[in-house]
């Protein structure tokens, strides 16, 4: 794949002076920024990974590009960088990685905002020779592997879990999704209705799934909608990052604090004030700069014909990456590595974490 790296660096040394800008301001804008994890692997090509994200421009991927940059650090035979486009929308995410194919990158870490419209590009991407690793979306087809930082309805259940327990396990809540065709909010929220059905009788779900397009003002108009709707709502489970930070908004600008709880996926750097005023009782996440490290290590691995996976089968002495909190351990399901690395915050310890 020398050639690839070849065609690739004609075309990035036309904007490397704007992105050198870019990092520099970064770095001066955060001296406290946590260092790279270290490298682990031994690295013997020169590859050029591109992560390809949702949507540039929110705290949830400003912090995954931390991790993507940690490892060009780590790692100095990789050129590893990330893009995206500007709203959340399948068609340019697609656009993206096809300008990325004619680049000549030799892997794409992906989230998709829709998993079937990126299909047909990643099948390509593949019969062109180029490793294809996901995140967040662990229906996809045309991959090498996808990773993810949790069973999905694990984690969909320990959400609900929290939202019950807040709720006294009784009245009426609905939920939020970034888009109605995203695997993973849809995973999470499904499985959340099932386990409270199951478990909790006296408690409903009221309403559809609520989408949001992974866009706080969006998320707020919808909430405020909800609350004339169903005026005795007790409850929202968000999954977007930005879900929870419009849903909360509302609510606080209707004192109903103390009567609606708001749990769901989010930052603390974009949900802190509201956590503090107890309009969002809780938050859960893994670490995204993490989970694009991680992304890259699988991508470089599979480049260098040494991840340890045979027939689809990991050894019996396991497999994870012992720098990467929460991913220390992977398990295997088909094409489908799942780590253990979510992380609860609550007005007791959001001032622990600074992004």
């Amino acid at each position: 794949m020398v050639h690839r790296r070849s065609i690739f660096l004609v075309v990035f040394a036309l904007t490397i002076l704007a992105l050198s800008f870019g990092v520099s301001f970064a770095q001066e804008a955060t001296p406290d920024a946590p260092s790279s994890p270290g490298a682990i692997l031994d690295v013997s090509g020169d590859w050029t990974i591109a992560t390809v994200v949702k949507l540039t421009g929110i705290a949830w991927f400003d912090r995954m590009e931390t991790g993507v940059n940690w490892v060009s650090e780590d790692y100095p035979n990789v050129t590893a960088f990330q893009q995206g486009p500007a709203q959340a929308d399948a068609a340019l995410q697609v656009q993206v990685i096809e300008d990325l194919l004619a680049q000549g990158v030799d892997a794409l870490c992906v989230i998709p905002f829709q998993p079937e419209t990126v299909e047909p590009v990643l099948q390509r991407a593949r019969e062109e020779g180029v490793v294809v690793i996901t995140h967040e979306a662990s229906n996809q087809e045309n991959i090498d592997y996808d990773i993810e930082a949790f069973d999905n309805s694990a984690y969909g259940v320990h959400l609900m879990e929290a939202l019950a327990e807040r709720m006294n396990y009784e009245g009426e809540y609905t939920v939020f999704v970034g888009s109605l065709t995203s695997a993973t909010h849809n995973q999470w929220v499904d499985a959340a209705i099932a386990y409270q059905q199951e478990n909790y009788p006296d408690m409903t779900f009221v309403g559809d799934k609520n989408e949001s397009f992974d866009d706080p003002q969006q998320a707020y108009e919808r909430m405020q909608e909800l609350l004339i709707a169903y005026p005795n709502l007790r409850g929202v489970q968000g999954s977007a990052s930005t879900d929870v930070v419009g849903v909360g908004q509302a609510v606080e600008e209707a004192g109903l604090q103390d009567q609606i709880v708001v749990v769901g996926t989010s930052l603390p750097s974009i949900s802190r004030d509201l956590i503090n005023t107890d309009a969002i009782d809780l938050i859960s996440f893994w670490d995204p700069a993490l989970a694009g490290y991680a992304c890259n290590m699988l991508a470089i691995q599979q480049l260098e014909g040494t991840l340890p996976v045979t027939d689809g089968e990991l050894p019996e002495e396991g497999f994870g990456f012992s720098n990467l909190t929460g991913y220390e351990e992977l398990s295997l399901v088909d094409k489908v590595f799942y780590g253990a690395a979510w992380v609860d915050v609550t007005s007791e310890n959001v001032d622990e974490w600074d992004f």
